[in-house]
Formats: C-alpha cells, structure tokens, sequence
C-alpha cells in the first residue's frame, strides 16, 4: 500500500528530516524533503499524498506553510510535528485543519502507524 506514495517532510532540523525520511523510506514511502516553508512550497506537485510539518522554522514556519498550501489549493493531509506540547498550540492545528499532530522526538512505530491511517481514509 505504501508504494508510490510520496510524502512532504518539512523541517529544519536536518537530524530530524533525515531520521523521518529514513523511516518512512523504511516504511516504503516516497519522500521528498525541505528544510523550510519557502522550500516545500517549491516541492508541492499533485503526487504529494501527505505533509509532516515542523512548527517552529525561520523564514516560513510551519502554519504559515499550511496557510499557503491551502490557499494554492492543496487539499493534502498534515502531521504537524512539534515538540511544543500547549494547548494553544493543539487549538491553533485544529484551527488550521491539521490531520494530527506528532510529538518530538518522533518514534518510528507511531509515525508509520499515523501515516497508515490517513493514507487509508483518503
């Protein structure tokens, strides 16, 4: 099911991007990577299935990213990934249609299982 299923990963952190792609490569995904919001929005094309998104990235961060993408007319589902656990933070997602939202550090089981799933309702 994972096959040809490619997967935005947007993070500035570059231990961080290269561990997520390393497990969703191992989980049979696709994976096509940026280090901020101005980058991904260069890698947006119709075969992006799903987004994780950092919060907190300098220039664009990660709702402002969120933002654009909607407006462009991406309809594509977004694991938010933060390590910032407040509740305004939740309220703010959930605000911006985040499809659920991925607590660093980002554990390899969850993140495939989460994945699994949207890829299983869209």
């Amino acid at each position: 099911m994972s096959e040809n299923v490619k997967i935005l990963v947007v993070e500035d952190n570059d231990f961080v991007r290269m561990q997520i792609t390393s497990f969703l490569e191992d989980g049979g995904y696709e994976v096509v990577g940026a280090s901020d919001g101005d980058d991904a929005l260069d890698c947006l094309d119709s075969d992006i299935k799903i987004a994780l998104v950092d919060v907190r990235m300098e220039p664009m961060g990660g709702f402002e990213f969120i933002t654009f993408m909607q407006e462009d007319g991406y309809n594509i589902p977004v694991i938010l990934v933060t390590g910032d656990q407040s509740p305004d933070l939740l309220s703010k997602a959930g605000q911006f249609d985040v499809a659920t939202v991925l607590l660093k550090p980002v554990q390899k089981d969850r993140l495939l299982a989460m994945v699994g799933r949207l890829i299983d309702r869209n």
